[in-house]
Order: C-alpha cells, then sequence, then structure tokens
C-alpha cells in the first residue's frame, strides 16, 4: 500500500500518495461515490489503495497530478445547498 496523507480544507479534499519507482502510465484511478481507489499494475510494484472520501467530496471535480513518485488528488467539495425557509402567514 502507499503512503497516503489527507488533508481538508473549506474548499477541496487533498490526496496526496508516495508511490516511488512508478510510471505513471501504470496508474489507474477509479472515483466511486464515497471512495477513491488507487491500482498501480506496474511489474515490479504493485499498489492497491482505498480511500473513504468525506460526504461533501464532489467526485466530478476530481483533479489528479503524478511527479516524482508523489500521486496528488485534489477534489472539491460540493456546494452547500441549504433549503431556503418559508414564510408562513397566521391567519
Amino acid at each position: 500500500e502507499p503512503l497516503v496523507d489527507i488533508s481538508t480544507t473549506d474548499k477541496e479534499v487533498k490526496i496526496v500518495a508516495e508511490m516511488p519507482g512508478i510510471i505513471k502510465e501504470y496508474i489507474k484511478i477509479n472515483a466511486y461515490e464515497y471512495s477513491v481507489e488507487i491500482i498501480s499494475d506496474n511489474p515490479q510494484r504493485k499498489y492497491h489503495k482505498v480511500i473513504d472520501l468525506p460526504p461533501e467530496a464532489d467526485i466530478e471535480t476530481v483533479k489528479s497530478k503524478y511527479n516524482n513518485g508523489i500521486l496528488e488528488l485534489v477534489i472539491n467539495k460540493k456546494k452547500e445547498t441549504k433549503p431556503k425557509g418559508k414564510e408562513i402567514k397566521v391567519e
């Protein structure tokens, strides 16, 4: 399993995975509603990790970067839709 660090801010969830010795063509990322799966089919080193996401993570906005053995995923948080209140007249 790769070493993974997850940090959250008000606007996004950031996942950093250390995957040294992997060519980016061997990395596969699958995003599900409440998790992200990172797989590497490199013949020398195989990685597999499922990372749970907070419910407010919007998987439609996932961006990934891979550089010098570090895989970085940034997922925006869903905009909170607060239900609008309704004023009720007293009769």
